[in-house]
């Protein structure tokens, strides 16, 4: 093989690993959490990225049904690209505070947009997945300000359904209760080092 066909195959076999920061306040408390987890997940066997949806301009599904004969959602904005990470990625990790017991409005904006991807799974018939054959899993990172025993509950709810509909097993959560202040998860005892080490268990099955 040549090098070039070497060093495109060893990029295609990368894992990729996609970071979804919700938060509308930046470097708060879930950025600093999931710029852990991806710093976990550095390997030379994997390739990082993390999306800002607050720098993004994604409209709110119209429900106009225009997606439901093709797949594509006729709204051209950034879910145009992100659509197709979201497609493409080996291991994907949420990152979203809680408000009002559910995710921010950034997060579900994006959610409710894969509605053409729900459309490619269960009208068309066809794999959300670009590459259908490698395992994806997924994770919810989120802090919240109270101790309610069900804080966390009606968004994971949600993160589940979307993760099924991306043909992403939920592999599982990281999240804080009595977290509000900006910075203050930096005060927990092991919040970043768990954070950090659920980086490196996404890349265990390498």
């Amino acid at each position: 093989m040549s090098s070039s066909k070497q060093a495109e195959s060893e990029v295609k076999s990368k894992l990729k690993v996609l970071g979804i920061a919700g938060s509308p306040r930046r470097d708060g408390n879930t950025d600093l959490l999931l710029n852990q987890v991806m710093a976990g997940a550095v390997s030379p066997q994997a390739e990082t990225k993390i999306v800002i949806l607050s720098e993004l301009s994604i409209a709110p599904c119209r429900h106009c049904d225009g997606c439901i004969k093709t797949g594509e959602c006729i709204i051209q904005d950034d879910m145009q690209w992100l659509r197709r990470d979201l497609r493409e990625a080996d291991r994907l990790i949420l990152a979203s505070p809680v408000f009002f017991m559910g995710l921010t409005a950034q997060t579900k904006a994006m959610i409710d947009r894969c509605q053409a991807l729900w459309v490619i799974k269960y009208v068309l018939r066809l794999s959300a997945a670009i590459n259908k054959d490698k395992e994806r899993k997924g994770i919810f990172v989120s802090v919240g300000g109270t101790k309610l025993n069900n804080l966390f509950q009606p968004s994971m709810a949600t993160v589940k359904s979307w993760f099924t509909t991306l043909d992403i097993e939920y592999d599982g959560e990281l999240v804080f209760p009595s977290i509000d202040e900006k910075g203050a998860i930096t005060k927990h005892p092991t919040a970043l080092k768990d954070a950090f080490a659920l980086g490196q268990k996404l890349l265990l099955t390498l």
